[in-house]
């Protein structure tokens, strides 16, 4: 029962990935994209941050705590993973630019189909350096069905309007699905978690790639809310699907991804209501009116 129900939530995470992907390239046109990422500096402020900072920060925690190897993997996994497909609706909730959010989000997963077989297995020791066995489920899971929706959406957007809220359904329902069953077969384990030191590092993961995303994300609040919430956040779909084929005997490689989402999921969520709030100017000094004597 145990291997089939594994099975089941395999095929459900496969199911989420693609639905989402195909969900969001049927919202995604052309002018959506391109505007932007005509921004030069952010472009490249949000590469070092997702490709260079947020892997160094998975990788410093992995040195300076002694985690338990899957825990490491698993860590790692994320820090390497960027462009999570639920940007855009944390930029809703702080305010921010939602446009660029979504160019964002695309940029951010394009890095990691290229970023994620070149350099973690540098980074995993044991993870093949083959770059193929990492790129192809990147590729034919996440790109392709991205890339398919953006071309229905360009040659018919009644068509795509029609069947976007369909694949969205699916996709909320294989993702519910996907994390009931990963959460009850790993349950005990994931109670283990708890005093192994696994919680506090994936918060300290996710509130030190938040902050530094924040601090480079230039003057403007929109944008800076946007680079901040999108650093901190990872495409744990992407993270699962390297897990869930590479590490199929150490659960605790998805143990570590479900909990450091969760945990992560609390601190952005709190930042992006804080992001929210309106700067609250202080009252200006009333000035002194002298009194005068009525006489």
């Amino acid at each position: 029962m145990g291997a089939f129900l594994e099975g089941v939530s395999k095929l459900a995470v496969l199911v989420f990935v693609v639905t989402c992907m195909v969900a969001a390239g049927l919202g995604l046109g052309v002018r959506d994209i391109v505007a932007p990422l005509r921004r030069g500096r952010l472009v490249l402020v949000a590469v070092l941050a997702n490709f260079a900072l947020a892997p160094a920060v998975a990788y410093g925690l992995t040195v300076v705590f002694p985690l338990d190897r899957p825990y490491a993997i698993g860590l790692l996994l994320l820090g390497g993973a960027a462009g999570a497909p639920f940007l855009p609706k944390l930029a809703e909730v702080a305010k921010g630019d939602v446009a660029f959010s979504v160019g964002l989000m695309l940029l951010l997963m394009v890095g990691s189909v290229v970023f994620m077989p070149a350099v973690l297995p540098l980074m995993i020791p044991g993870l093949s350096p083959d770059p193929w066995p990492l790129l192809r489920p990147l590729l034919f899971t996440m790109l392709l069905p991205l890339a398919a929706g953006m071309v229905l959406r360009a040659r018919t957007e009644r068509w795509a309007a029609r069947l976007r809220p369909g694949f969205g359904l699916v996709s909320n329902v294989s993702m519910v699905a996907a994390v009931a069953l990963l959460i009850g077969l790993n349950f005990r384990a994931m109670l283990g978690t708890f005093g192994s030191g696994a919680v506090a590092v994936a918060v300290a993961f996710v509130a030190i790639s938040l902050a530094a995303g924040y601090a480079l994300g230039g003057p403007a609040p929109g944008t800076r809310s946007v680079l901040g919430l999108g650093t901190g956040q990872r495409n744990v779909a992407a993270a699962l699907l390297i897990a869930t084929q590479n590490y199929s005997d150490e659960p605790g490689v998805v143990v570590m991804l479900l909990v450091s989402t969760m945990a992560g999921l609390v601190v952005l969520l709190f930042a992006a209501r804080r992001f929210a709030r309106p700067a609250v100017a202080p009252a200006p000094r009333s000035a002194a009116v002298p009194e005068e004597s009525n006489r």
